[in-house]
């Protein structure tokens, strides 16, 4: 049962767009599991991608892909650890949607999700690709974020508008991820489309930037998946002028808006990550410089012990200790770190606050949205991450995938 997650009734359109989904029976739910996003000529797209040594076919294809018109995703199967015969797989899958759209197999970027270690149906994707491609809606939103999800229970998708120097611009974004979900760029898969203009060069910063607000501050197992990608489209189908400079006020204002959806989908991931009963906020302050903030709230965020205290709704503080303590960071100094939930402060210089309870610590984590923040007293940098617990629930999922 996800956190505090509503499934999205309306998606707005974004002008340039237009999107399809259909039922291929790549995997045996009765949902549907291939979608396209199809862009007007002049899009421009910009991505990150997974970190991971074992990439995925889809994953190297997109990336090489560098102006691309189209996406092609499957759900149900990853065509990971497919070697040639997957990325012969998918780039057949490509020129299928390519002869249909009337483009070069090189202007479709492939995406997979799903188990690992299997060849892809290709008949199966081939034979349903001319249906969709008649089918293609700038209504279709809603569909496409349906159609990538596996272990997702609710589908994730925003829309936002914003004025732009005075021009309407319209985002629409969707995600999929439940679990293997850790950041090594995104940790999942992540649309999101705008009609904005926007240079190549000032779009491909932007992804980056906003990726490392958003979906590389996720975290519900700590495992980092093969086919992980984060996309953005910016169509220009809008009266603005080019933004060609981050230093242009309107980078600003259109990244903030992008951010923000981002991180609503980032959230929503972790929200409806397997198992989860709560969604926990990890903030941690008083670093030396950002990367030991992040290095002590993975540590936390991950830690087993941790997890299933907080499903347990157990204050033991002392996993707190154990896992800060842990953490790759030199020099840490005990005496100087504090911890609360919430607004109880339970340790203060690196002892229990001689006002605290377990009463008081026991009725924060009762709750299903929560926040810890640490405090390390030697800077002022701060990182935030978003994370879940650990239920029996998790381990049924991932015990009976293949099931």
């Amino acid at each position: 049962m996800a956190v505090n997650l509503v499934e999205p009734d309306t998606l707005m359109p974004v002008p340039g767009v237009r999107l399809a989904a259909t039922r291929t029976g790549i995997k045996d739910a009765p949902r549907d599991d291939l979608a396209v996003a199809v862009f007007d000529e002049g899009t421009v797209i910009a991505g990150v991608y997974t970190q991971s040594a074992f990439t995925a076919p889809p994953v190297d294809l997109a990336r090489e892909r560098l102006t691309p018109l189209a996406w092609i995703v499957n759900s149900g199967n990853a065509n990971a650890a497919t070697g040639q015969p997957g990325r012969a797989d998918a780039i057949a899958v490509c020129d299928a949607l390519a002869q249909e759209l009337g483009l070069r197999g090189d202007d479709i970027q492939p995406f997979s999700t799903g188990v690992i270690g299997e060849r892809l149906n290709v008949t199966k994707i081939c034979a349903a690709v001319p249906a969709l491609v008649r089918s293609l809606s700038p209504e279709q939103w809603l569909s496409f974020g349906k159609a990538i999800m596996t272990t997702d229970t609710v589908t994730k998708a925003v829309s936002k508008r914003i004025s732009v120097d005075g021009t309407d611009i319209t985002l629409t974004g969707v995600a999929k991820g439940s679990g293997m979900i850790k950041p090594d760029m995104a940790t999942m898969l992540g649309y999101i489309a705008c009609n904005a203009s926007v240079t190549p060069e000032v779009l491909d910063r932007m992804v980056q930037e906003v990726a490392n607000g958003s979906f590389n501050r996720i975290t519900v197992d700590g495992d980092t998946s093969t086919n992980d990608c984060f996309m953005l489209a910016a169509t220009g189908k809008s009266e603005m002028a080019a933004i060609n400079s981050a230093s242009d006020p309107r980078y600003a204002v259109l990244k903030q808006a992008v951010l923000e959806v981002a991180q609503t989908l980032a959230q929503a991931i972790v929200r409806d990550g397997e198992g989860a009963t709560k969604f926990v906020t990890i903030t941690v302050a008083g670093g030396e410089h950002p990367q030991e903030c992040l290095e002590v709230a993975y540590t936390v965020a991950e830690s087993p012990l941790v997890k299933t205290a907080l499903f347990a709704g157990d204050a033991n503080w002392g996993r707190f200790c154990m896992a800060i303590g842990r953490a790759a960071v030199a020099e840490l100094d005990q005496s100087r770190i504090s911890l609360w939930l919430d607004e109880v402060q339970v340790a203060s210089g690196g002892l229990m606050a001689d006002d605290y309870t377990e009463d008081a610590g026991t009725s924060v984590l009762a709750q299903d949205e929560f926040r810890v923040l640490i405090d390390l007293g030697r800077g002022d940098a701060s990182e935030t991450v978003w994370t879940t617990d650990l239920s029996y629930e998790y381990v049924r999922i991932n015990a009976e995938y293949r099931s």
